[in-house]
């Protein structure tokens, strides 16, 4: 599903999308208010969201997005490569920013990659994604595997109450809100068949 208020704009990528065999757009919304109405309806597998939108941002669609599912795919597509964009993106749950200025084919397989359970960020902000620590990288694993926090304690020979900590972090750093969500991406990655 495509939100953009920029009519041109939308149509240039819906046709650059419904070119690529493996790709189809189900929805499209102009406005905050669009999408969110639409959204429960078309559950699409990617979201990929402008921010600057006629009546609030991309950042509101979605954290609409992840309140109706949780495990949302999200890419955001802007005219704007700045650090706060960057930050909120992530906080919201995206998966990636793409600028407007790339091609299309470029964008199309943005959308693709993300659908497989990756990241895409500009280059120059890729260091700031989350880095997890080797036993953390394992819990998400264990989380993705469908564990508990106590499962996950007794398989690392850790205290419950630390594995608890722990997972709030890492939701922290992945930009996510729910244990859910970190699961779906262990899934997504796993189909993707890369680790």
């Amino acid at each position: 599903m495509l939100v953009d208020d920029h009519e041109v704009v939308r149509r240039g990528i819906v046709t650059a999308i419904d070119a690529s065999p493996a790709l189809r757009v189900v929805g499209e919304a102009s406005s905050v208010a669009e999408a969110r109405r639409r959204l429960p309806a078309i559950r699409p597998d990617v979201l990929v969201v402008d921010l600057q939108l006629p009546d609030g941002t991309g950042i509101d669609v979605m954290r609409s997005a992840r309140e109706i599912a949780p495990e949302q795919l999200m890419l955001v597509l802007t005219s704007f490569d700045d650090d706060a964009a960057l930050r909120e993106s992530r906080a919201a749950g995206a998966a990636g920013l793409m600028l407007k200025s790339a091609r299309s084919q470029e964008i199309v397989e943005a959308i693709t990659s993300v659908h497989a359970g990756r990241t895409i960020w500009p280059a120059d902000h890729e260091a700031e994604g989350p880095e997890l620590s080797a036993s953390d990288q394992r819990i998400v694993e264990l989380i993705g595997d469908g564990h508990s926090n106590r499962e996950i304690a007794d398989a690392l020979g850790i205290a419950e109450k630390t594995v608890k900590n722990r997972v709030t972090v890492i939701l922290q750093a992945l930009g996510m809100q729910r244990r859910t969500q970190v699961a779906a991406m262990v899934a997504a990655r796993r189909r993707a068949g890369w680790q």
